[in-house]
This record gives C-alpha cells, structure tokens and sequence, in this order.
C-alpha cells in the first residue's frame, strides 16, 4: 500500500524521505523488522506500546502447537514442559529485559490480578507492619489506580497522592515529600503511560526503602523497551504486560517479579492449587510452595505464552542497549517530525524533551486527533489516541522503521489538515473515531 500527501505541496516531503532512508540504512536492527509477520493494508504501525506486532516465528509456533504440542503430547505436556513454563520463561524475560536473575520473575494471570495480588502481599508483610499509607500518582493508568482504591479501601489504608507533571512523571522529590513512617508502600510506574517519562527507578526505590517502605514498580511500557536493573536497584516487586513490547499477543499473561529475600515473607491472596506446595496432592488445606511458584494461583496459560517466548529470544539476541539505542533515536526522529509537521498546526509535545527521561513512545496533544482517527485508519496509519486529545506515537525498537515514523506523521498532518480545515466534517468523524482497548 502506498500513500501521497493530500496537501497541496509539500516541497520537503523528498529531504524526509530521503533521511528517513539514510537513518534506516545505517540501522544495526533494521534487520529485525522483517522477523514480524507484515499487515498488507498498514503502512504506518505506530501503536507497539499497545500491542505488538506478531513474529514470524510465533505464527508458526501457533500454528504447530496445536498438532505437535497439544494434539500429539495431549496432557504428558504438563510434565514435560508446561507445568515449569510459568517460571521458566519468567526467567527468560528476567534476564532478557528485566536484570533480574532466575527464581524471583513468573508469568501469570493479568497485570490487574498480579498486581492486585502483589499489593495485598506487600500491605501484610511483616517488613511494614503497623504503616496505613499507600503512595501512588494521578497519572498512573487506570488499573492501577482503580485497585489500589480497592485494596485501600479494604484494608482502611490511606492513599497518598503525588501529581505529576502533563507532559512528565513522578520525580525522587515528589516521592520524598510524601513518604513517611506510616508508609508501607509505594506503587508507581517506570514509564508513564501517556507521557512516555521514565522514573528514576532507582532513586525513587531507595528513597521509599529510607522510609521503610516497600516499593512496586509497573513495567508494562518498559519491558522489551527501556532498560529495567530490578536486581541492581533493590526493587521489591514488579510487575508488567507482555504483549507490548513483548509481543505476546493480544491478551497474553503477564509478568510478576519478587525480590528472592522477600518471598517467603509474603503471603498472596489468591490461593490456588498451583502455588501450593503440593499442587498435584489434592489436599485438604492450603500451604504455599517455596520461592517464585507461590505467586502463582490457577493453572497457567499455556497458550497464552506462546508467542512471546519468540520474541524474548529476539531480544536477547539483539541486546537491550542496542534496543534502547534505537528506541532513542526512532523518538527523536519523531519529535522532530512534529516540530516540522504538526506544531505549526497547534499540536503541542506532551513528552519529555530529554531522552534519559523518555521511554518509547511519544505523546502530542490536539483538540482535533481524535477526529483524524478514522482517517487515519482507513489509510493504513495506526497511531493510538488517549483521552482528552493525545496522540501517542509507539515505537516499537525491534519492529519499526524510520521511513515508517516518517509516512506516519506525514499522515497524521494530512488529517490534521484535513479536519482542521472543515474538509471532512468533524463531528461525524468523532462518531466513528475507533476505541482501542489497549492501555
């Protein structure tokens, strides 16, 4: 599929394309992007930190599975792999993105449950017993949010509320300001879901633990794409989806972490018979395996983390300071496209200029983007919009081009134009803007 500009003229578009071509001939990964599985009627994916695109490799796995796996070992593929799975691919994802060594990574449930079960666990561990506050933001995404309101409410713990910056996070001084001795735990996330800042993780860990607080990163926009050392920053707990920039598929399991010291301590919620210490014994009362299994609850979804086992490999393979490097540069690129393209239309940058503070997607703000949706759609662009009026341009390191970048905000001007000129009528275009349920 192809596309022209649908402004009158466009005298640079031939210098953009041409450094767009000059920065992917110089790509050390530009190799990768043909390990995924191509869309013919996309030509501009820029909606990675949503949803990754499938590998080649995973579409032939999926496809296998069934008659080679399933169909033929049927349920001798519980003791011959898939019983350990949970673990052992945790720990591949531990050591690929997280900087976490084997034992303290599993994968299981959804980050809502994860998390849910990792907050309950926290509040009643014995390292913070007697501390009633919980420390979160307002700009964390809405599961977050929604269940520690829950969790607090169940418990008669206090939230404590920090207030990032729009177009930013949650700085080490926020954190400061409001941890106290009555603080048992702090829950924030590494990349800011709208904004795209990265934390201080480390920093912000060590300010909490000087509180005798414990703290709770959400991983879901760093795994796969931002560095993470949750070993060589203390970190208690993680946890994080995969099906970003682990591509593991619509829906797939996500990922927890927890710190090898603490996991005896703690005691999660959801008490099922596959984080019991004999699961296949049948017994009459709960006890809780030793290590990692514990967090576990029902049986695992073995289909589910199929397709990211793939793509855990590519990463390894590439290197997450490769990964990072790209990722860097793909940004931007795309922050110089919008200076170029898009602000002298209005829209205004809501991500960090700084790329140290900057994680793989890019956020511009519009009263009229959620009208260009549709268009956009409909030519093959796929960017993602977040209420009231941002645009986020996800950029996926190992599966996206420069050239891509570059039709994609060249695209989105041209809708820009389009609605902001009157030339297709706004308000129908509302009506019809798509709703992706992604976060």
């Amino acid at each position: 599929m192809t596309t022209t500009p649908r402004t009158a003229t466009d005298p640079d578009a031939a210098a953009r394309a041409a450094r767009a071509r000059a920065f992917d001939a110089a790509d050390p990964l530009a190799g990768y992007v043909d390990a995924f599985v191509p869309s013919d009627d996309v030509v501009a994916y820029l909606d990675g930190n949503s949803l990754g695109r499938p590998t080649r490799a995973s579409a032939d796995r999926l496809a296998r599975f069934a008659t080679e796996r399933w169909g033929a070992r049927l349920i001798r593929g519980w003791d011959e792999e898939w019983y350990e799975l949970p673990l052992t691919l945790g720990d591949r994802i531990g050591a690929a993105t997280l900087g976490a060594a084997a034992g303290q990574t599993f994968v299981a449930d959804s980050t809502t449950v994860i998390l849910y079960k990792l907050v309950r666990a926290a509040l009643a561990a014995p390292q913070v017993a007697g501390r009633d506050e919980i420390v979160l933001d307002s700009g964390n995404f809405p599961t977050d949010r929604y269940v520690l309101e829950g969790v607090a409410r169940e418990h008669g713990a206090t939230l404590r509320w920090i207030d990032p910056a729009h177009d930013g996070g949650v700085t080490p001084e926020q954190v400061a300001e409001v941890v106290s001795d009555r603080t048992a735990l702090v829950v924030l996330s590494h990349v800011a879901y709208r904004s795209g800042y990265v934390s201080d993780a480390e920093v912000i860990t060590r300010v909490a633990y000087d509180a005798g607080a414990l703290v709770l990163w959400d991983l879901c926009h760093s795994a796969g794409a931002v560095p993470v050392a949750l070993d060589a920053w203390g970190v208690d707990l993680a946890v994080g989806c995969t099906y970003k920039y682990l591509n593991g598929g619509p829906g797939s399991p996500a990922l927890g972490y927890v710190r090898a010291d603490l996991q005896d301590a703690l005691t999660q919620p959801i008490q099922g018979w596959m984080g019991s210490a004999a699961p296949f014994e049948m017994g009459p009362g709960y006890a809780p395996h030793a290590g990692a299994r514990r967090f576990l609850s029902g049986t695992p979804a073995i289909v589910g983390m199929l397709a990211m086992q793939d793509m855990v490999e590519l990463i390894a393979d590439a290197g997450m300071d490769a990964i990072r490097a790209k990722s860097v540069a793909l940004t931007e690129f795309a922050l110089e496209l919008v200076e170029e393209l898009l602000v002298p239309l209005g829209a205004r940058v809501a991500s960090p200029r700084d790329a140290d503070r900057r994680g793989s997607h890019v956020t511009v703000d519009h009263d009229a983007f959620e009208a260009t949706l549709p268009l956009l759609w409909e030519r093959g662009v796929i960017p993602d919009f977040r209420r009231p009026n941002g645009l986020r341009l996800g950029l996926s390191p190992l599966s996206t081009s420069f050239d891509e970048v570059r039709v994609g905000v060249q695209e989105v001007r041209d809708a820009l134009v389009e609605v902001t000129s009157g030339a297709v009528p706004a308000d129908a275009l509302v009506d019809a803007a798509p709703d992706a349920p992604t976060p």
